[in-house]
């Protein structure tokens, strides 16, 4: 059976956005396989301690990296016709600006962990990874155009083909050179490859006669784009920071295990999820119509979603030690545990998706700083028990914000969906 045969039986308008996440679930299958068995060479041919350190240096990468994403690309997706390319050239500029500062800001983080924490191995990395930011600019306004003109397969592909060489990289790098540098270092090898294929797949180059929108321009969203995104990734990182604090390195390579194997398919499939909702939403001028699309979009992923989050919990007795080897099963309540969390990200996904296509960002960053301490704190209570007791306390603090809102949201009346706060551009 094809695409279009179940294409038929969707609801209208929703054909190009399914089409959009069923790019990216594809792409994400292929690379779940091979994160599957880097995961698996990983766990076999390294220690909790050597995972535990480069678990460090990426947790401060990716803290570090979110504040590249300061709403300018999202500013390009939600740009009229007529401004498109005053807003590209101008973004452009920024681009280089922002990621110019984050590189810095990442050095002097390294400078911090070498000589205050005496983390001299997790800070040479990092420093390393600091060149990242000097080769994603001329690949990401190609890459938000082409979410804006909802091209979502070709952005599906740029992305699984920079995961998988990574992957690759790494299982290779693994088994000959069994070290952090190992898991670390192609995320640097693969940036060239993303950057290349990005201005592949959309030709752009500056409209000099258009010149530069004002950097008001991108004011509305930038502040709560940022703050939600900085919301997002300090839940995502910091937990592993706080977790090898209390409990060592060996412990944080057990929880990194079962952060990745447990909650890292889902959280993958609902960012992209959220990713494809995002454009296809921003294309609704009319708030009512919108947030019909939204519930229409949310009813759907529900219905993917949350059997395979439960099968995937329910299961990991069975497949961790099958799959991860002997040393892996008694982190295979953890896995359970975690994977639970997929649920709480998918509603926050959706929620995310649907206040920046309103212009709301701030609302979605009110929510994102509500979560991270629930999640966070609960992490810290559940510490002084137990590590399972600090997973239950993470997973449960995102649900008790995350889940209540998307109920309210996407239940309440069209003409009543829209918060006062909406930003005007």
């Amino acid at each position: 059976m094809t695409r279009s045969y179940f294409a038929k039986w969707l609801p209208s308008g929703m054909q190009s956005m399914i089409a959009g996440f069923a790019a990216y679930a594809s792409a994400e299958a292929v690379t779940r396989v091979i994160r599957l068995v880097s995961i698996i060479v990983i766990a076999r041919f390294t220690s909790p301690a050597i995972l535990g350190t480069a678990a460090l240096t990426l947790s401060l990468f990716e803290l570090v990296r979110v504040l590249a994403n300061a709403g300018i690309g999202q500013r390009i997706i939600v740009a009229s016709d007529q401004e498109l390319d005053a807003i590209c050239n101008m973004a452009r500029r920024l681009f280089w600006l922002c990621c110019g500062l984050v590189a810095l800001v990442q050095l002097g983080v390294a400078a911090v962990l070498a000589l205050i924490f005496g983390q001299s191995d997790a800070a040479v990395m990092l420093a390393v990874l600091s060149a990242v930011y000097l080769i994603m600019p001329p690949g990401l306004v190609q890459i938000f155009l082409l979410m804006r003109e909802g091209r979502m397969a070709a952005t599906a592909r740029i992305g699984a083909s920079q995961t998988i060489l990574d992957h690759i990289f790494t299982m290779v790098l693994v088994v000959i050179w069994p070290t952090a540098w190992a898991i670390v270092l192609p995320k640097l090898l693969t940036a060239p490859v993303w950057t290349l294929l990005a201005r592949r797949a959309r030709p752009w180059t500056p409209h000099l006669t258009a010149g530069r929108a004002p950097a008001a321009a991108f004011r509305g969203m930038a502040g709560g784009i940022l703050l939600s995104e900085m919301m997002t990734a300090l839940r995502a990182q910091a937990d592993k920071l706080i977790v090898g604090a209390l409990f060592g390195t060996q412990m944080l390579g057990v929880y990194y295990f079962a952060f990745n194997a447990g909650l890292g398919i889902a959280q993958s499939l609902v960012t992209a999820f959220g990713i494809v909702l995002f454009p296809h939403l921003s294309k609704v001028s009319a708030a009512a119509q919108r947030l019909i699309e939204a519930r229409r979009a949310v009813m759907f992923g529900a219905a993917l979603f949350v059997p395979l989050i439960a099968a995937q919990s329910a299961l990991a007795p069975f497949y961790v030690p099958v799959l991860f080897g002997d040393n892996w099963a008694n982190s295979a309540s953890y896995v359970a545990i975690m994977a639970l969390g997929g649920l709480p990200l998918f509603a926050a996904a959706s929620l995310g998706a649907f206040y920046r296509a309103n212009q709301t960002a701030g609302v979605e960053a009110k929510l994102g700083i509500a979560a991270t301490i629930a999640a966070l704190g609960g992490l810290l209570l559940g510490a002084q028990i137990s590590l399972s007791a600090a997973c239950w306390g993470y997973v449960l603090g995102m649900a008790i914000v995350f889940l209540p809102r998307a109920l309210r949201e996407f239940s309440a009346r069209p003409a009543t969906s829209l918060s006062p706060e909406r930003i005007t551009t």
